[in-house]
């Protein structure tokens, strides 16, 4: 377990500050987040992206490793991408390096609908923001980049079916079939989703600018200057489907969501059809978890593929 002085002493040595009280902030399966105060009155956030212990299942130290450094520049890249398209919506990276990302701190507040809204809007004006291509990392962003404890492929592609299929779901049900996760009749599931990709697609688009983990544990709800709204954290940043960052964060719920997609789609109305595609983009997430933690996660990213194909029949 990385320990708060750990956290006190990166500070102190990135920032070149004395660095006076550090105290660890709960949640993370794979990170570890700090509070850190320093001996000027400031505070800031200490983040290690990957911690020691948390390898994926089957994986040896040393992959894990080159995986920790990547992360601190996959996130780093990703935090500056968003900020650059909408100032505030991501917290500001004060350092980087050494496995650690020092970061703004920002104060919590409470989820509400006002601030569901604001949301709704940062995020429709992330999206516009774009990106040269599907599969496009962040400036500065490693092509190699992390989700989770998992490696993640960012290089352009020609479409989006293309890069869901090639980057976002091949590898990841190759891996979860490999480590038992799924049965023949759920892998046939998804092996269908993948061949039916550009039918199931929807209209064309052009590449987001997408967070690309956002789910509610991402979401740091705020109040800065009597305006609510909510900050943006751990992205896996790159260029993708806007409907993507909406499905996931219906996937694990997240409050007031219906008035933060409807204050959405007053800036970018969404495509016709977009209710019947959000299984599509939720099934790359789920096998994600599949392959990190097991259980039911297998059966739920079947569950969405036949939800993508039209139901179960499929």
């Amino acid at each position: 377990m990385t320990s708060a002085e750990a956290a006190r002493r990166a500070v102190s040595h990135l920032l070149g500050a004395d660095a006076v009280t550090a105290r660890s902030l709960p949640g993370g399966d794979i990170g570890a987040v700090f509070v850190v105060d320093l001996v000027d009155g400031a505070r800031v956030v200490a983040k290690l992206p990957v911690r020691p212990g948390s390898e994926a299942p089957g994986e040896a130290p040393e992959v894990h490793r080159d995986r920790a450094g990547r992360a601190v520049a996959a996130e780093d890249a990703g935090l500056r991408w968003i900020a650059d398209a909408v100032p505030g919506l991501a917290p500001g990276v004060v350092a980087a390096g050494e496995g650690w990302l020092v970061l703004d701190f920002v104060p919590p507040g409470a989820p509400s609908a006002a601030a569901a809204e604001e949301l709704g809007r940062g995020l429709a004006a992330l999206h516009a923001a774009g990106a040269p291509a599907f599969g496009a990392a962040p400036p500065g962003g490693p092509g190699r980049a992390v989700v989770g404890a998992l490696d993640m492929t960012n290089e352009p592609a020609p479409d989006w079916p293309t890069f869901y299929r090639e980057q976002r779901l091949e590898p990841y049900l190759r891996r979860a079939v490999d480590l038992g996760r799924l049965d023949a009749s759920q892998r046939a599931v998804l092996s269908q989703v993948q061949e039916r990709l550009p039918d199931l697609a929807g209209p064309t688009e052009p590449p987001a600018r997408l967070h690309g983990d956002l789910w509610s544990g991402n979401l740091l709800w705020t109040e800065r200057r009597r305006r609510p709204g909510a900050v943006l954290l751990d992205p896996a940043a790159h260029g993708g489907h806007r409907e993507t960052d909406l499905a996931m964060l219906r996937l694990f719920g997240a409050p007031h969501l219906d008035r933060l997609v409807d204050a959405y789609a007053e800036v970018r109305p969404l495509a016709p059809g977009w209710r019947d595609r959000v299984g599509l983009h939720q099934v790359f997430p789920l096998l994600v978890h599949a392959v990190l933690f097991g259980g039911g996660y297998g059966a739920r990213a079947a569950e969405a593929g036949r939800s993508a194909l039209g139901g179960s029949r499929h």
